[in-house]
């Protein structure tokens, strides 16, 4: 990235303090790829919960503590005696030959824990093992290292990455139950968005080592427990379409000079701190300055974005059909707010061209809507 650039990005950030990509703010990337607010605040490194909070928009989402703790005891079971319960699932569940196992750990390097340390041992071990140089089949938490925008950001998996034939493959360790073969769609999704961010810092390493990409599935492993008990089952996740969709945000970012160069030279998302760390910008200026850069709003932002609320709230003031979800907007195509919609399925609006069939459509439904209130109201 162009010197120039970073000092924009710094400029808007302003006096706080960068915050560094992680996993989940890649994973996000992938679940909304087309909000310009969001990517300009991560590439920026701006704080987005206290901007949110600031502008009276807290963000609201996260694990619970017990949830915290049933999944850190679970991950630990899991991995208990050198991965003993785990190596048992990948062999009956799986039926992985798995004939001789060498395992591990690399939380920290010799009571190092720096991230910087971790990654130099991950680096380590695993292009040793790669070139079949040394043992290793399962490395429990490698510390992973990506680029982005010019900046390092380390990836500490909740996983286990291991190597069978040639090939690593990244592993998620969640709490959430697989009943009966299967598991929330939600929750798997946002388990396997997460894992591609390590399968992208995985190949990176592998790469620039003169190791293909072949060399790391895009197929994750999955260990949750099985039904509505504390014994672990594990399943295979195709994630190739979502490591494709994370690869190409990425390069979205190192791109992200296009998206500066249309912000008035004075936009900034700076919160103004004092010596307390305490935001002296009013609200309602910066609020002003969110307003002027484009964002696209989903209702599953409300799981992944600090920003959610406060781009609800715009979308409803805007009539937005975006409140409404990604399927209902795309039923729409050519109307944009639910005032339109409404006015269209009323009569009220006169529906161009491509719309006539749309519109249609709506007074048809307003038809039916109302005599099943009649119907109601008679009964």
């Amino acid at each position: 990235m162009k010197a120039p650039v970073d000092g924009r990005l710094a400029a808007l950030r302003g006096s706080g303090k960068r915050l560094d990509y992680n996993a989940r703010s890649l994973a996000a990337l992938e679940n909304n790829p087309r909000c310009t607010l969001r990517a300009l605040l991560d590439a920026s490194g701006s704080n987005k919960a206290a901007i949110a909070a600031h502008v009276g928009h807290p963000p609201a989402f996260g694990q619970s503590v017990f949830a915290i703790t049933r999944g850190n005891a679970f991950e630990a079971m899991v991995k208990d005696n050198g991965c003993a319960e785990l190596l048992r699932v990948l062999r009956e569940t799986l039926e992985l030959t798995l004939p001789e196992v060498a395992y591990e750990d690399l939380n920290d390097v010799g009571g190092n824990g720096r991230s910087d340390k971790r990654y130099e041992r991950t680096e380590e071990v695993l292009l040793r093992a790669a070139r079949g140089d040394g043992e290793g089949t399962l490395f429990d938490h490698p510390m992973l290292r990506l680029l982005i925008g010019g900046h390092p950001a380390y990836l500490e998996p909740d996983l286990v990455a291991f190597r069978i034939d040639g090939r690593f493959h990244v592993m998620e360790i969640k709490s959430f139950p697989i009943i009966d073969g299967q598991a929330d769609p939600t929750q798997v999704r946002a388990a396997t968005t997460q894992a591609c961010a390590y399968i992208i810092a995985l190949r990176d390493l592998l790469g620039r080592a003169g190791i293909g990409a072949e060399a790391v599935s895009d197929t994750i492993v999955l260990v949750a427990p099985k039904d509505f008990t504390n014994r672990p089952t594990a399943a295979f996740v195709d994630a190739r379409k979502q490591v494709a969709a994370l690869t190409r945000q990425l390069s979205r970012i190192e791109r992200i000079g296009e998206l500066v160069d249309l912000l008035p030279d004075d936009l900034t998302f700076d919160l103004y701190l004092d010596e307390d760390e305490q935001p002296r910008r009013p609200p309602e200026e910066l609020a002003e300055t969110l307003d002027q850069v484009l964002k696209t709003y989903r209702p599953d932002c409300l799981n992944h974005c600090e920003m959610a609320f406060y781009c609800r709230s715009r979308a409803r003031a805007e009539a937005s059909l975006d409140v409404l979800g990604p399927v209902v907007r795309e039923q729409f195509g050519g109307i944009d707010t639910t005032t339109m919609v409404m006015g269209l399925a009323r009569g009220e609006l006169k529906p161009s061209e491509d719309q006539v069939e749309m519109a249609a459509a709506l007074r048809h439904a307003a038809r039916l809507r109302a005599e099943l209130e009649d119907l109601g109201g008679a009964a």
